[in-house]
């Protein structure tokens, strides 16, 4: 017996581990694959507990890299805008100048190339653009398109990684889409406004009789002045449009519902090449 003791021993612990995992297996609870009402429970709580960004707000995010603020700036002594000029002012070097325009520019091509509305830098002695990092640029005009009161600028100073507007075929577009618009109302911004495609392939003539404008996008986010120029984005973050013209039939110079955009097919055109 004692030659077997170890052995024996050995075989009772082997033994009671054995039966302890027998008596585990038949008591453990396995637990049941969760239901679909429980997984759709589980997603319900987790967006209301982390509300995802709205869809208006990744657009914006997707498309601000490409937008500039456009100054026209007039000589201190000149209207700028074909009014009378001027007495210059006192002090010389140190007069500032007068803006003739402000409004919006969308970059079309990363080497600085930049649409924005023709209104915004006619009569203007020198333009400037604000990057979106901050970054302050002289620019000049290299195209025109005055029938669709399109300009192409060129930035003198270009920032390091400057990001092109992704676009996309206007003739995407139905009607009740919805979009934004961005840009520098009254000079605040940048801006953001969203709303819906109110129609397609419409005509507008400006209270000042300028050329009328053909085949444009009417939308219905708010723009005022200081939009002229900026991008009309769908949610994806692609430029659909240059918002150029707002409707009043008033004499004030505010939104009241109905815009326009000349569609990104004709403003790339504009620049000489065509973005598709």
């Amino acid at each position: 017996m004692r030659r077997h003791e170890r052995a024996l021993l050995a075989l009772a612990v082997v033994a009671f581990v054995l039966g302890s995992f027998s008596a585990y297996d038949r008591w453990r609870v396995i637990p049941a694959s969760p239901s679909q009402e429980d997984i759709d429970g589980a997603v319900l709580h987790t967006l209301s507990e982390n509300v995802l960004p709205a869809q208006e707000a990744r657009a914006f995010r997707n498309v601000i890299g490409s937008v500039v603020l456009v100054r026209g700036e007039a000589d201190a002594h000149s209207a700028g805008d074909g009014a009378p000029e001027k007495p210059a002012p006192e002090g010389g070097e140190d007069a500032k100048p007068d803006i003739s325009g402000i409004g919006t520019g969308v970059v079309l091509v990363d080497r600085g190339v930049i649409l924005t509305n023709l209104h915004v830098v006619t009569g203007a002695r020198r333009i400037k653009v604000t990057f979106a990092d901050g970054t302050e640029s002289q620019a000049r005009i290299v195209g025109l398109r005055p029938e669709q009161d399109l300009a192409v600028l060129q930035a003198l100073t270009v920032p390091e990684g400057l990001q092109a507007a992704t676009v996309r075929p206007s003739s995407e577009l139905t009607p009740g889409d919805p979009v934004i618009a961005v840009g520098f109302p009254f000079g605040i911004g940048p801006s953001v406004s969203s709303g819906i495609v109110s129609g397609l392939g419409r005509e507008f003539r400006s209270q000042e009789g300028r050329e009328k404008l053909t085949n444009l996008i009417q939308f219905d986010a708010a723009a005022n002045p200081g939009n002229s120029g900026g991008p009309l984005v769908t949610m994806d973050g692609s430029v659909v449009g240059i918002v150029t013209a707002i409707l009043n039939p008033t004499e004030d110079r505010v939104f009241v519902g109905i815009g326009f955009a000349v569609p990104i097919e004709s403003a790339a055109s504009a620049a000489g090449s065509s973005p598709f």
